[in-house]
């Protein structure tokens, strides 16, 4: 699925944007526990996460995922939007929960991360 699909399924807001509109981006990932992401993820995911904080972007720097949602309209604070900047992350604002996000890409055809 592309960049600009995800941002239009999710009304979301760009915050920091490191990437192509038609990047495609291959697999979802939908978690708040960070151990999750570097066990089940994959490289070319978007993550999907409640946690709006620097521990979300270190995570996906190290997991290779260069897409991440804070969902429920959560804003990170400064310092985390510098360092998805620095680690060239794209981070994207949805107001809709977690379930409701993950649930909108699948009818759209984004699927998880095969386990």
């Amino acid at each position: 699925m592309r960049l600009d699909e995800i941002i239009r399924i999710l009304d979301a807001v760009t915050v920091t944007n490191s990437l192509e509109p038609g990047e495609e981006i291959e697999w979802a990932c939908a978690t708040d526990l960070m151990s999750d992401v570097l066990y089940y993820s994959r490289g070319n995911s978007v993550l999907i996460t409640g946690l709006a904080k620097q521990q979300a972007i270190r995570t996906s720097d190290i997991a290779d995922i260069r897409v991440v949602v804070f969902t429920r309209g959560k804003e990170p604070d400064t310092q985390t939007i510098e360092l998805a900047r620095m680690k060239n992350i794209t981070l994207l604002i949805t107001p809709y929960s977690m379930y409701t996000a993950c649930g909108k890409l699948y009818e759209e055809g984004l699927r998880c991360c095969p386990e």
